[in-house]
């Protein structure tokens, strides 16, 4: 496979990823970012958390969409994320869902 085939095969994915996020949205009320990943959710649940004088987020979203071009099943039941960066949660309101 060639590099250009390589670049037209990643586009097409992202491409088709975004599209699949288009159709899904309306789906969830919630839009969570981490460091690592974009989430959409139905009900999610911020705790932060101490440890060892370190302070670290734990998230945990329920009926959850993972915004990941290589992941082969993106809905899941249950997430939960921990990381040591900030968490970015939003309320969708219905105008933001309608692209």
């Amino acid at each position: 496979m060639s590099a250009e085939e390589l670049e037209n095969y990643e586009t097409d994915r992202e491409l088709a990823l975004y599209r699949e996020y288009r159709d899904v949205v309306h789906l969830f009320s919630f839009v969570v970012e981490t460091e690592r990943r974009f989430y959409l959710a139905n009900s999610v649940d911020l705790q932060v958390r101490t440890a060892a004088g370190e302070v670290f987020f734990e998230v945990a979203l329920t009926d959850a969409w993972v915004w990941d071009v290589y992941r082969s099943k993106r809905f899941v039941k249950s997430v939960r994320v921990v990381t040591f960066k900030d968490v970015n949660i939003e309320e969708l309101t219905p105008a933001e869902i309608s692209l």
